[in-house]
């Protein structure tokens, strides 16, 4: 295998972590009855409808349906692809609820 080879089998295998990471962002955004739209766009008000995250979305299950994702997992993951400020959505988001549970 050579250079270009590697590099484009790297930028391949990166994209596809990323897609993983968005669908993770979204199945959690389900799970935890959130629009997973509503939460980017509170990250990202300014950006256009994210694709990748409509391809996702379509993928998610019903939360009955889907394995628990703890917003610890969601928030490294986010982290690893240097995704701060969804990171901080997600983060604001995990708190009402929290504070919606302790009433």
């Amino acid at each position: 295998m050579d250079r270009k080879e590697r590099d484009e089998q790297v930028i391949h295998q990166y994209k596809q972590d990323e897609q993983k990471m968005i669908l993770i962002f979204a199945q959690w955004c389900v799970n935890n009855e959130l629009d997973p739209f509503e939460v980017y766009r509170k990250a990202y008000p300014n950006q256009p409808t994210n694709t990748a995250l409509e391809d996702a979305a379509e993928l998610t299950l019903p939360p009955t349906e889907a394995h628990q994702i703890s917003v610890e997992t969601l928030l490294e993951v986010l982290s690893l692809f240097g995704n701060d400020d969804l990171a901080f959505a997600v983060n604001e988001e995990w708190s009402q609820l929290e504070r919606k549970s302790n009433q």
